[in-house]
Order: structure tokens, then sequence, then C-alpha cells
């Protein structure tokens, strides 16, 4: 199954071990926001389910460092799991503004401007190429493009918050959706703003007299800059590989992974069929591009005898009996039918909080129990 795919992440499995390895949690907490800060690059091995949150939680806990000194790289990593959770208690209903309407709306579209990396914003426009030969985008600079879209732009978070999971090599559904709402003001109590001197500080840069060159009073009052009116529908197109022909052992439980769950470890000892099951209808309400799909089957050449199988679940089904399949939980497999096995989520607090500090001080207390 192996294709081409962008180099700049590692796809070889104990590669991806080895970087888990090299993370400095104490630099991420002093420098994450900054454009050179001492950020992962994890996170498209965590959304491909490669590696768990769990996983890389045990690692940084080994080092026996002070609390003090990590305990805002686990915050963070703890966010993944806190939109996952929301995801899992709240199904579709996160593609919707979810604790209440989205403000001050102009359209339901995206800039044209954002979409061909001409905003005039020389580290946006940056770093949208970036993410279009790439598939990544820092952190902080995500938070910047869901603020010139939305609070700046005007334009409802749905069709933007699309735009940029199809293009992300760790696009997670739930974190991109649940934090473009969060930026939008649809799943927070205000908007997110940042101004030209906080670009300029956090990306070293110098640049003036741009439509965000102006105090945040200034840019909560603004009407949307010329620049950013002319919007359009974007077509969101993704190809799957041809189909092939799958043989399975009538005698062995069929084990199915998919675009979320690519865990070389998960089962590895036991003897099964592995299948790793792409469906047209899935990948129809969550596009991706294709770069994000040659790196998914770069990363499924990790699990031996995985054979790819490009159909509907009910296709496979067919093939196999219920209680012959396992697989692992989330939001998107509700339709499977089998052995469901759970996920390695950071903590065993679950369900829905309304806020990410709810859900962190129950998991804070469970580290202390640690």
């Amino acid at each position: 199954m192996t294709q081409q795919c962008s180099n700049r992440f590692a796809t070889e499995y104990q590669q991806i071990l080895r970087q888990i390895d090299g993370v400095d949690p104490v630099r991420y907490a002093k420098t994450r926001n900054y454009a050179d800060g001492a950020v992962t690059r994890l996170s498209p091995y965590i959304s491909r389910g490669v590696i768990s949150t769990r996983m890389i939680l045990e690692k940084i806990l080994r080092l026996g460092l002070a609390f003090d000194r990590i305990e805002k790289f686990v915050q963070e990593l703890a966010w993944r799991d806190y939109w996952q959770q929301i995801w899992v208690a709240k199904g579709n209903a996160i593609n919707r503004d979810l604790k209440q309407p989205q403000q001050d709306v102009a359209q339901q579209q995206i800039p044209r401007a954002l979409v061909n990396a001409a905003t005039s914003i020389h580290a946006i426009d940056e770093a949208i190429e970036e993410l279009y030969q790439g598939g990544y985008i820092h952190n902080h600079m995500r938070m910047y493009v869901a603020a010139i879209a939305c609070n700046i732009g005007k334009s409802h978070w749905r069709m933007p918050a699309r735009w940029m999971y199809y293009h992300l090599l760790d696009g997670d559904w739930a974190s991109n959706a649940l934090s473009w709402q969060w930026v939008a003001g649809s799943n927070a109590n205000k908007k997110y703003f940042a101004n030209q001197d906080n670009i300029n500080k956090y990306f070293h840069c110098n640049q003036k007299n741009t439509f965000l060159d102006k105090t945040y009073a200034e840019l909560v009052d603004a009407q949307a800059p010329p620049v950013l009116v002319d919007s359009l529908q974007l077509s969101l197109p993704c190809d799957l590989p041809d189909n092939t022909t799958i043989e399975l052992d009538p005698q062995l439980p069929t084990l199915i992974y998919n675009y979320y769950n690519l865990d070389p470890a998960w089962r590895q000892n036991e003897k099964a069929n592995r299948i790793l099951l792409l469906e047209p209808a899935l990948f129809n309400a969550y596009p991706v591009a294709p770069k994000n799909i040659d790196f998914m089957l770069k990363l499924a050449d990790n699990i031996p005898g995985l054979q790819l199988f490009c159909g509907e679940y009910e296709q496979l089904h067919r093939l196999t009996s219920p209680g012959a399949i396992i697989y692992k939980e989330h939001p998107l497999n509700r339709h499977y039918q089998g052995q469901q096995d759970p996920r390695d989520w950071m903590f065993q607090v679950q369900g829905y909080f309304p806020s990410f500090f709810a859900f962190w001080k129950r998991c804070k207390k469970e580290l202390k129990a640690w």
C-alpha cells in the first residue's frame, strides 16, 4: 500500500517512537506559542491513532520531573482527549454551533483570500502555503487563521474548518471543529482576536499597516476588510484508492483499522485478519486531501499483513460474521458491529464537561493519585 507522501513527517513506527523520546516538556511549556518553539510535531500520529495520548503521558511521567515543570505540556495534551470526549458525548452535534449561535456572521462560505493565501498578512499567507505543501500548521497560527476567517472576515466557522481539516495531516475533526468554534465564540463565552502586534511577536516578523494593525477594541468593532469580503463555496474532492480483493481466514477474527486507528501495537501478537477499512460515505462527509491519504497509507505499512478495503462497513460485514469483528471505539465507528475495544485515554475521566478546566480539574485529581 506504499504511496508517496510529504517527507516532513516520518512514517516508520520506530522512528515515531524515538520522536516521543525526544520531547522536551519543559522547553515546550516556555516556547510552544512561538513559530520556532519546541512543539512536538506528534499530532499527525496521535490523530491517525498510531500512538496515543496515554503513551506520551506515561513517557513524560517517567522522566521524573517535578509536576509544575511539565503541567503545561500535560494540560495541552489533555485538550486532545477533551475534544474527543465532547465528540463521544455529543456526536454529530459538534457539526453545528455547540453552545450558542456564532454572532456577527455575514456569510456561510470562506474568504477567497484565505484559500489563495493572499490575505496580505505575510505570516498568515506563508503558513497557508505550508499547510498546502506539508499538511501542517502551527497550533497558534491555526487560532490566528480561524480568527481572521470568522471574527474579522465574518464567516461562519464550518466551511473554513472543513477547509483546514481537508489539508491537515493531523486532521482530527473534534479538535478542529471545536477549536474553530472556540475561536468563533459558538463554543466559548467570547470570540478570540489577535492583532498584528501579537502575530509579529510570536512569528518573528515586523509587519505594519495591515487590517490587523489595530487595538483589540478596534478589532472587535471593525467591519470586515475588503480583502476578506469576497468568498467562495469550496469543493473538497477526496479520491480513495481503488478497491482490492481481500482474503479472509474464516477461522480468525477480523481486526478493523481505519483513518483514526492505525496502531501497530494493537493486538499485535494475535493471529487475525487485518483490514484497513476506508468508507467512501465517511470521506464524503469528512473529505481529506490526496497527501493525507498517501500519509495514511504510509503509516499503514507499519502493520504487517494489513489488507485494504475501500467500501462501506456493510459490504465488509457481509464477508465475515459480526462476532469475528473487533475494532477500536471512535465516534465515527458507531455503525460497526462486533467487539469494541476501548481507546487508550490519558485518564479515566469521561463524559461531557462544558469547559476544559472543569475536565482538567478532574484529571489533576487522578494524576495526584498516581
